[in-house]
């Protein structure tokens, strides 16, 4: 693997057929196609490593999809992957193929901005400027944690789930964890079973939830993969049925169904449901996890709630989301598209200008392998 460190600045200017920002599943899904089809790029990552976002998560995450559905393409996980992979497989997975490919990958080098050129694009990097006939933007949609702003200060320990690692730290603790997604329904499981001497889930909006394994056991991609693509209030309509059937009425403890479904946000919002395993549930079920209104105001040692009630909580982990990140990268280039900027791939933004795996949605990681084939084929043939 081909490195560029940032502490040595390059003040003169490579050429390249095609660079790809991002060294993520996006990024190295549509470097890996690309070599397929005969096309050399170059891969341009700010993080010291590959798959960077993935080695930051907390130490218990593993896929909401199944290992088939979740694979770089055309490279399926070893034999002996679990069901759904873990962290850990995952980092090793796309360490793995950007070695055995041989792709060139520039490390540690922050790209600040893409302008227009006669030949392309230019990329001014740490490392150096950058000129490329064609671009691809893959640093993905969570490239910048979420925090929000709440009136108030909090005098205790506050933090974004990307910063969480384990329950160690929290044993005998009083932990808020704000955010109903899937990563602060099991960080919340995680706590209890690590011993926080009180676990609480702040919740804005009732979640879509569902179950990791559909019936047999298999994965749930199985059912949401092709739902995805029917009318949005017949497949709302069938999934409503399974959570019934998988959780019954989760009301009384604080998760009602709601008003909108899962594929109609999915569609309108580009969001994936909440997906966990049932011992998840099954905590919030038993008081081990208890649902709480949100946040509205940090009062020192207190948070007061929407509800008007008032907690006195140690630590507080938002799971609150993710920004793309890309306004300072290419919000100036607006004047330069015919259209949306952030057109997402195989479609281009502008003459060589591509946007792929900015989006989540369900089976995201499937999905972004998939759209990099085409993408790559569009780019060979605009490159012959």
């Amino acid at each position: 693997m081909k490195r560029r460190r940032s502490l040595r600045v390059d003040t003169g200017v490579t050429s390249h057929p095609v660079a790809i920002i991002g060294a993520g599943q996006s990024g190295i899904s549509v470097a890996l196609s690309l070599k397929d089809f005969g096309v050399r790029s170059v891969v341009i990552e700010r993080a010291p490593d590959v798959a960077a976002a993935w080695r930051g998560r907390y130490d218990r995450l593993k896929l909401n999809t199944g290992r088939q559905f979740s694979h770089l393409p055309r490279r399926p996980f070893p034999r002996g992957t679990p069901l759904y992979p873990s962290r850990d497989d995952v980092v090793a997975h796309l360490t793995r193929h950007v070695r055995e490919a041989g792709l060139e990958i520039r490390l540690d080098t922050k790209v600040g901005r893409i302008d227009p050129v006669a030949s392309g694009w230019r990329l001014a990097s740490s490392g150096g400027d950058v000129d490329a006939r064609i671009v691809v933007v893959a640093t993905g949609w969570d490239a910048v944690p979420h925090l929000p702003a709440w009136p108030g200060r909090f005098r205790g320990e506050l933090l974004h789930s990307s910063a969480y690692r384990n329950a160690l730290p929290y044993r005998d603790k009083r932990v808020l964890v704000v955010g109903a997604g899937s990563s602060g329904l099991e960080i919340a499981h995680d706590l209890t079973e690590g011993d926080a001497a009180k676990v609480w889930l702040s919740i804005r909006t009732p979640p879509n939830i569902a179950l990791r394994s559909g019936p047999a056991g298999l994965p749930v991609d199985l059912l949401t993969l092709p739902l995805y693509h029917l009318p949005p209030r017949v497949a709302d309509r069938i999934a409503a049925a399974g959570r019934l059937r998988a959780f019954g009425d989760l009301s009384s403890v604080g998760l009602p169904m709601p008003d909108e479904g899962p594929f109609s946000r999915a569609h309108r919002l580009h969001v994936a449901p909440t997906i966990v395993d049932d011992d998840v549930v099954a905590a919030i079920r038993t008081g081990s996890i208890e649902v709480v209104k949100d946040v509205e105001v940090m009062d020192d040692d207190e948070v007061v709630l929407r509800d008007a009630s008032r907690l006195r909580p140690d630590a507080i982990i938002a799971a609150t989301g993710y920004r793309r990140g890309v306004d300072a990268l290419v919000g100036h280039l607006a004047p330069f598209v015919d259209g949306e900027l952030l057109r997402p791939a195989p479609w281009t933004s502008a003459r060589g200008l591509y946007f792929h795996g900015l989006v989540t949605r369900p089976s995201v990681l499937g999905y972004v392998a998939r759209k990099s084939r085409p993408l790559a084929r569009s780019i060979a043939k605009q490159l012959a």
